[in-house]
């Protein structure tokens, strides 16, 4: 039989939820963060301690997520950013510096779809979702690489998807940014890893959000077919993970894309 270790006291301690993760003194900026995963994802890191600076499009749903940052106790920069603007991404990037001194968490979130079969997809529908998905995503990467890189520290996590590992018919331009998106990840990862900087991606499945909530039972019934677990995630599901992989918990994790989708991809 295999030999059995005995757990050391602090890890009992730990798994007991006596030890918690914190982000104690750091600064996180996430994109797309007034709404849904990347709203959640804002509040969980401040409640771990991070002040935090979010970017979105819309300046009201902004508003309100501050309003709820605040709430928590922690300091928040907001910024209407178009992130597939080079120009606006390292402007909102250095007035979060001005703000903070720093920025040690790098969240890509920001995100669209233009769903249609490639053969009625327009150019447009097609550059508009590569261009947030993906490009969005580089802006803010090499805005923020060699502040990290001096700091000798920093986290970075894009919020991917299963269909960017799957594909989905009706969805090949969302489905070529998400796989981008995970190859992007995979070479930041192997670049910035000397400089102490680790990169991950999250692929979440099918999360119940404003938009999955819209369907119909029958629709919602047909999609549980194929999750073993027989649920949608949460978007707190999503935000739990971020909050692992930007954690001192996952000092030994980067270049890595971790799924949270019930089991729907194995």
């Amino acid at each position: 039989m295999p030999k059995v270790y005995p757990l050391r006291k602090e890890t009992c301690r730990r798994r007991q939820g006596k030890e918690e993760m914190n982000l104690n003194g750091k600064t996180a900026l996430i994109t797309g963060g007034a709404r849904g995963i990347g709203r959640e994802i804002a509040a969980t890191l401040a409640k771990a301690g991070a002040d935090i600076a979010i970017c979105d499009v819309n300046a009201e749903t902004l508003e309100s997520a501050r309003a709820d940052m605040e709430k928590l106790g922690r300091t928040v920069f907001t910024g209407v950013v178009d992130v597939t603007r080079p120009d606006q991404v390292d402007s909102f990037v250095q007035k979060t510096l001005d703000k903070f001194k720093k920025i040690d968490i790098l969240v890509n979130n920001a995100g669209i779809t233009r769903d249609g079969l490639v053969v009625r997809m327009s150019e447009a529908d097609w550059d508009m979702v590569l261009n947030v998905n993906l490009k969005g995503a580089f802006n803010f990467i090499k805005a923020l690489s060699k502040i990290m890189m001096k700091q000798r520290d920093g986290r970075i996590v894009n919020i991917a998807s299963i269909i960017g590992i799957m594909g989905n018919a009706g969805q090949a331009n969302y489905a070529a940014s998400k796989g981008g998106l995970i190859a992007l990840t995979k070479s930041v990862a192997k670049e910035l890893a000397s400089r102490n900087v680790r990169v991950n991606a999250v692929a979440p499945g099918f999360i119940q959000t404003e938009m999955t909530a819209k369907l119909s039972d029958e629709v919602k019934t047909e999609m549980l077919k194929f999750i073993p677990l027989n649920k949608l995630g949460s978007v707190q599901d999503v935000a739990n993970l971020v909050l692992f992989l930007v954690s001192d918990d996952s000092a030994y994790i980067t270049g890595q894309v971790v799924q949270v989708d019930g089991g729907m991809v194995m």
